[in-house]
């Protein structure tokens, strides 16, 4: 699928980076001892750029031993102090923001400047933000409230953390898994996925660099079948935090389930984008199209549904496509580009055979195929329109991670909000309207974990994010995730010093 070749020396010498390995355990990159290698491919232009040898069990069980050994010294540091480390990981991240971004779009086909303006600086704002956090866990105020008792609630660590993220934001996915757990005094394994490991390796060398002390963050990189399975099965683990498809996660969860450890599921969405026919249209279409091609459409969140009423449908559908057709496909490292290939050939191969199979009973209105010429070797593939779909098939009901949007009318509020809600899926949405009653509606209205007025796609690290349904449960960032990242302990004093207390009669003797 691909063209054996090496990445040029102007994009990221990755084969030089991780010459001793493509494991970080307990503060150093090592070898995987699977017996096995894999190699990081530039979609861009089908050229190898890193070929490694894979995690398997004996380094998951090493990445574990290292966290587990971490664990009380930094579970025993102050809030202060970790919030310390985390401000100076913040500033060796900011500090070497070029060389994170050329990595992320070397590995994964972004844009420069989605990687250079959205995913690093989204991650250095990540870790500042958790830094601060790292001074906030606090429970519930101290009181008597039982009249002989006073109480109060411990948020305490929970221990090793195996985490495992996704190909699609590498960088953003190790950071909204690993700053928590840290935050919160916890030590963590991650697994990124195999085909893009590089910038999760760099940001634990990073977080080495800042002053972490070794084996706090620990990432083996191998396959999921048998590095991932065997970290989430682990019985030194206490907690798993997954971000990936549902069908995955059903996995997961089945795994984690034999050891009883916590768990937390950002799974996989469809996100529907609801136009009102009182809507900006110029702007619905504008926001269509950036949520919708965002990260090549690869993206939990990005707007796949454009429910538009029936006013505007017509309207919208040709805007849509005249903006989608000006936008710039070509190399991530190329001035000037909007718009780069899918994270692979695999993947572009699926969400090309998605929109085939569509040609039968919907209507493509723009793309559909894979440009020649210099972008023939890459895994490219033109943004997509689709309109006339029914709401039951394929390409409105799933997942096709791609730059394709499927349009589709409706005609009274009521039925935009029941078609809004007619998937499996929960993750995000936006509505479009100038009527505060409307948007609000909708917003109470809407099964979604993040539901967007009049943008789709920003997030900050002060919100939430996470799923209904089946995009999984749990949060990431802000403070609530130091809900999944603790145990909530409360304790009890005695103030009576009675020996013989009024209630022990309820098991013995008599008053």
């Amino acid at each position: 699928m691909h063209n054996p070749g090496n990445a040029t020396p102007d994009r990221f010498p990755a084969q030089d980076r991780f010459a001793d390995g493509a494991q970080y355990i307990a503060g150093r990159l090592t070898k995987g001892t699977s017996g096995r290698t894999h190699t990081v491919v530039d979609p861009a232009t089908g050229a190898d750029v890193l070929t490694y040898e894979l995690a398997g069990p004996d380094d998951v069980d090493a990445a574990v031993a290292a966290a587990r050994a971490a664990f009380p010294g930094w579970a025993g540091a102050t809030p202060g102090e970790r919030s310390d480390a985390l401000h100076r990981f913040a500033a060796v991240l900011a500090d070497r923001a070029e060389d994170f971004a050329r990595a992320e779009s070397l590995q994964c086909g972004k844009p420069l400047k989605l990687t250079r303006e959205f995913d690093v600086p989204g991650t250095v704002d990540n870790a500042a933000f958790f830094a601060g956090a790292a001074r906030h866990l606090q429970g519930q105020s101290a009181g008597e409230y039982s009249g002989d008792h006073t109480s109060y609630v411990r948020r305490e660590p929970i221990g090793v953390v195996g985490s495992i993220a996704p190909w699609n934001y590498p960088l953003q996915m190790a950071a909204w898994k690993i700053l928590p757990a840290i935050a919160a005094g916890n030590t963590i394994v991650l697994k990124p996925a195999e085909i893009t490991p590089l910038t999760s390796l760099m940001f634990a060398q990073a977080a080495t660099e800042a002053g972490i002390p070794d084996g706090v963050i620990n990432i083996v990189s191998g396959t999921g079948r048998e590095a991932g399975e065997h970290l989430v099965a682990h019985p030194d683990v206490a907690m798993t935090s997954f971000t990936g498809s549902t069908a995955v996660g059903k996995r997961v969860a089945e795994v984690a389930t034999a050891t009883v450890k916590r768990l937390h599921l950002e799974l996989g969405g469809k996100a529907p984008f609801l136009v009102f026919d009182d809507a900006d249209l110029d702007a619905a279409v504008n926001g269509a199209v950036a949520g919708a091609l965002i990260n090549t459409g690869q993206d939990c969140t990005a707007a796949t549904r454009a429910y538009v009423q029936r006013p505007l449908y017509e309207a919208f559908v040709e805007k849509t496509a005249a903006l989608m057709d000006t936008v710039r496909v070509g190399d991530p490292f190329a001035p000037g580009t909007d718009l780069g290939p899918l994270v692979g050939h695999v993947q572009r191969d699926r969400v090309a055979a998605f929109v085939d199979r569509a040609r039968s009973y919907a209507r493509v209105v723009c793309g559909g195929e894979a440009p020649e010429g210099d972008l023939k070797d890459g895994a490219y593939y033109r943004p997509t329109l689709i309109a006339d779909a029914a709401q039951d098939s394929e390409v409105v009901q799933s997942e096709i991670f791609g730059p394709v949007l499927v349009v589709l009318p409706f005609d009274t509020d009521d039925e935009g909000i029941r078609l809004a809600n007619d998937t499996p899926y929960g993750l995000a949405a936006s509505a479009w309207s100038r009527d505060v009653y409307r948007a609000n509606r909708a917003t109470r209205e809407i099964k979604a974990g993040c539901v967007w007025i009049n943008d789709h796609i920003p997030i900050i690290s002060e919100m939430p994010h996470g799923g209904y349904k089946a995009s999984g449960f749990g949060k990431d960032m802000s403070a609530y995730s130091f809900e999944e990242y603790t145990q909530v302990k409360h304790v009890m004093f005695d103030n009576t010093a009675v020996a013989a207390k009024d209630w022990h009669r309820t098991v013995f003797g008599d008053r």
